[in-house]
């Protein structure tokens, strides 16, 4: 089984790990210290939230400032509609922000928002079915 480790930095990783927390997903003690917090997505995705300083000691060049420029967009999957949207609630309700309004193309839908550093995760739905008739969509860009 392979495992995706996903590294980001952070400003205060308490209010980081109480976001997270607030998300549903638990912390792995063993990869949590006062530098970094293991978040368990699944069993085999990982969220590795660092602080500046130790996010720095893997790098060559500085950190991006997320609050101008994005380096990634993580997009989760969700069950359900419901689900899609109790993930943006929780979002809010934990220190995140809106980033994007919600994007529905009737078979895929989903939200976007920022984590309390500026991170951006999607969460979205796919109807089954539309994925086995091989559905496809145009997505515009503005």
């Amino acid at each position: 089984m392979r495992m995706i480790f996903v590294n980001l930095p952070v400003k205060d990783l308490e209010a980081t790990k109480r976001f997270y927390t607030g998300l549903g997903f638990e912390l792995n003690p063993q990869f949590t210290s006062d530098q970094s917090a293991a978040v368990v997505i699944e069993e085999n995705i990982i969220f590795m939230m660092l602080t500046h300083d130790h996010f720095s000691q893997f790098l060559k060049g500085g950190i991006a400032d997320v609050s101008k420029d994005k380096e990634a967009l993580i997009c989760l999957s969700a069950a359900d509609r419901a689900e899609v949207d109790g993930f943006l609630q929780k979002a809010l309700a934990n220190g995140g922000s809106e980033w994007m309004p919600a994007q529905d193309h009737g078979f895929m839908y989903g939200v976007s928002f920022q984590d309390p550093d500026g991170h951006v995760l999607e969460v979205m739905w796919m109807d089954p079915a539309a994925v086995e008739q091989g559905a496809h969509m145009e997505i515009e860009v503005a």
